[in-house]
């Protein structure tokens, strides 16, 4: 599997000639170096909350691509209702694709859909884990540290874990490397950190403070890992 990092938290997935992208925050993205328009073909969407750094261009790359978006139910539903393909779930839910499978856990975080102005979409954020050809991605989404995150560590052992360092609306370097002693995954990369600000961390010090518990690998936006 290759992932591909797009800035911020946003991650192409490819295995076998599928290709999903997570939290697709790329117009207005200050760290994005490439635009919707520049994706290759996608086969799914999967978003973990619906805030706009992260709900971003899913309703328009739905559309060009036919992919589908899959997201916790009210998510799922505001994208249906813009015009969207949408594919329902819930946190503790996993569902086969074609593409691979898709389990939504919990997160800790804000539930406000960005454009929503009735309130009725409102929603759990989610973290998302993907297996792809044998190969499992563990996305926490926007997150504080949680006991629950000990519940992946397995077996199976998770690949790829990706989570953010930024702090402020989400965990800190500290936390988040206590969360990679929880899930003990093989690899980790940073994400949620440089984009503005108030989110600056230096993903070196996660490093160093993850030590020998998983190896981690730093990516500038437009970069990619490949899972062996």
């Amino acid at each position: 599997m290759k992932a591909t990092f797009h800035g911020h938290a946003c991650f192409v997935l490819e295995r076998d000639g599928k290709r999903v992208i997570i939290d697709p925050f790329l117009t207005g993205n200050p760290a994005a170096v490439v635009g919707p328009d520049k994706l290759p073909h996608l086969d799914a969407i999967l978003l973990t909350h619906g805030h706009g750094d992260h709900l971003g261009d899913a309703v328009a790359l739905s559309q060009k691509h036919r992919a589908t978006i899959v997201a916790t139910y009210e998510l799922a539903q505001f994208c249906a209702d813009q015009g969207g393909t949408s594919h329902a779930m819930h946190i503790g839910g996993a569902h086969e694709f074609p593409f691979g499978t898709v389990k939504l856990v919990p997160a800790f975080h804000g539930g406000q859909v960005e454009g929503d102005t009735t309130g009725r979409y409102t929603t759990n954020p989610a973290g998302v884990v993907v297996t792809m050809g044998g190969k499992t991605v563990y996305h926490t989404g926007d997150t504080a540290l949680t006991l629950e995150m000990q519940l992946l560590a397995g077996p199976p052992r998770v690949d790829l874990m990706l989570v953010p360092i930024g702090d402020n609306y989400t965990m800190g370097v500290a936390d988040a490397a206590r969360a990679v002693e929880f899930v003990k995954p093989k690899s980790v990369i940073p994400m949620h950190y440089n984009t503005w600000d108030i989110i600056k961390a230096d993903p070196a010090e996660f490093r160093r403070l993850v030590g020998s518990t998983s190896a981690v690998t730093i990516l500038k936006p437009g970069e990619s890992f490949t899972l062996s």
